[in-house]
């Protein structure tokens, strides 16, 4: 399994940004890896798999094997690697690139600390790669693996043109 998630606030140890490797069948997890490559060699040998690779400030190496492994559009890589980008939603085939900006109050330092999370979306993954702390992303996993049945459905349909 991969390291302990990693909530607001906090880092993934050096050197390991995956955060979530796991495939899911019917909306129900069913493997959580170690490494990305063991995640991609389940899911080629799964019929009807959907991956769940959450990362924490990928390497370049990382996210291009991620890149390669689920044909993601070069500008949509570049543009994962670096923070800093305005929000937008863009499509590459079948493949949607979402940039969100997050924000959250720190109430002891009184300021706003904003994150960024850029998503990849395709017919048989959901990719995301944050850039800070902010969203944490465990309470909406959690969430959603509570509710199997939503979590198929919705699955099923992305990425689609009834989106547009």
């Amino acid at each position: 399994m991969p390291g302990p998630p990693v909530s607001a606030g906090q880092q993934p140890p050096r050197g390991n940004s995956v955060i979530t490797a796991a495939i899911y069948h019917d909306g129900v997890r069913t493997n959580t890896h170690d490494s990305l490559a063991e995640t991609f060699g389940t899911l080629r040998e799964a019929e009807g798999g959907m991956a769940r690779i959450g990362l924490h400030r990928p390497t370049e190496a990382e996210l291009l094997s991620v890149a390669e492994e689920f044909d993601l559009h070069p500008l949509a890589v570049e543009d994962a690697l670096e923070a800093h980008q305005r929000p937008k939603l863009e499509r590459y085939g079948v493949t949607l690139f979402v940039v969100l900006r997050a924000a959250r109050y720190l109430d002891a330092a009184e300021e706003v600390d904003f994150g960024e999370l850029h998503v990849f979306v395709g017919p048989d993954f959901v990719i995301t790669v944050r850039h800070g702390a902010a969203p944490d992303l465990a309470a909406v996993r959690r969430r959603m693996e509570e509710a199997p049945d939503l979590l198929k459905r919705a699955l099923r349909r992305v990425p689609s043109p009834t989106l547009f």
